[in-house]
């Protein structure tokens, strides 16, 4: 299933599941949490990013925890995604604007000339 949204779609989402978590989760979650959420999330990623790159031990396959499908990185992802959202809505930062600033910033710093 392919989707198309917008960014800012995909924040107002990002939002209603943090909402929706908030209300079922034992106490919520501070800056500091998701935080740390965020680098367990990309030390899953690495886990499944080695193991689809033949980096672990044979025995490693077939087990659940180190699946390496596209499908499985793209989730990774995604989660990663969620808690720089989240983290940006802590601090007010409008992360399109910011991604889009930063990579202006590297264009110019090779010499090019952006044209986004």
């Amino acid at each position: 299933m392919t989707s198309q949204k917008t960014f800012a779609e995909l924040v107002a989402v990002t939002r209603q599941v943090a909402a929706a978590f908030d209300t079922v989760d034992r106490r919520p979650w501070t800056v500091e949490v998701i935080v740390l959420e965020l680098a367990k999330q990309v030390g899953d990623l690495t886990r499944r990013i080695l193991a689809a790159e033949g980096y672990y031990l044979a025995d490693r396959e077939g087990r659940a925890e180190y699946a390496a499908s596209p499908a499985d990185i793209g989730d990774e992802l995604a989660d990663i995604l969620y808690c720089l959202i989240r983290i940006g809505d802590h601090y007010s930062i409008d992360l399109e604007a910011a991604h889009l600033k930063a990579r202006r910033q590297e264009m110019y710093y090779i010499g090019r000339e952006p044209d986004f």
